[in-house]
């Protein structure tokens, strides 16, 4: 199968952006996929959730950004077999300003992917929670986009200007993005809130809301503490069960 994109993406912090890129790309590297997940994250979270320590690198998804390094260069493994990722570093912060005058700044993740070696099925893109150029580079990187969105009040604030920039993307640098799905998380079914957010995006969105629903979980919020996916910290748990199922309907949609 040709590889598949997937930029997380949500201009929202707290929706569950990198818990999602972490654990999908886990479960879908345990169902037997070569992933590579790409934190674009200045804050690092998906790094150190993954048991990497970002200050202690030395080479990392910045000097990607700057053209000093190749992908190639960064790709660290992780405790998951065929589970691979491109760390970030708090030095992203400042990165937008370093490129100001960059001709192509937009297409320095596209360009990169397009000159990796190793062969990934799924590549996975954790975008911040803003929508700067480095979402842009994610974006006008991935083939399909994934959006969380969490079942609390106003789950739905901000995501028309997600999707306007999904459009302008798609428009002019893009034209082979495509929406992989929305995906419901935080959920708690003992609620009338989750259940009314839930009808709401399915009622906006249609097909596009993956059947899938993620729960609220501990499990979920201890495992990076251990720097470990929620897979191989337990996984029998409701959160390591749910996105197991989650990647199951992803790959599902490949044989479509």
């Amino acid at each position: 199968m040709l590889t598949k994109v997937i930029g997380v993406a949500n201009q929202k912090g707290g929706v569950g952006k990198t818990t999602t890129a972490v654990n999908l790309g886990s479960s879908l590297a345990l169902m037997g996929r070569r992933v590579l997940l790409i934190d674009l994250d200045p804050q690092a979270n998906a790094s150190s959730g993954l048991g990497i320590i970002p200050n202690k690198l030395k080479k990392h998804i910045y000097h990607v950004m700057l053209g000093n390094l190749a992908l190639d260069d960064i790709i660290l493994n992780t405790k998951v077999k065929g589970f691979a990722v491109a760390p970030s570093s708090t030095d992203l912060f400042g990165v937008e300003v370093e490129l100001t005058d960059h001709p192509l700044r937009e297409r320095i993740i596209a360009r990169s992917i397009s000159r990796l070696t190793p062969t990934f099925d799924y590549i996975i893109i954790d975008c911040p929670p803003s929508l700067g150029i480095l979402t842009i580079n994610g974006l006008t990187a991935a083939t399909k986009l994934l959006i969380p969105v969490q079942c609390e009040y106003y789950a739905l604030e901000g995501l028309g200007s997600l999707l306007n920039t999904f459009s302008r993307i798609k428009k002019r640098l893009n034209p082979w993005l495509g929406i992989e799905g929305f995906l419901l998380t935080m959920f708690d079914p003992r609620t009338r809130l989750s259940h009314d957010i839930a009808k709401d995006l399915r009622l906006h969105f249609n097909s596009k809301v993956f059947n899938t629903i993620i729960p609220r979980n501990i499990k979920l919020s201890e495992a990076p503490s251990y720097g470990l996916p929620v897979c191989l910290y337990d996984v029998s748990s409701k959160g390591a069960q749910h996105y197991l199922l989650l990647a199951k309907e992803i790959m599902e949609k490949e044989r479509l």
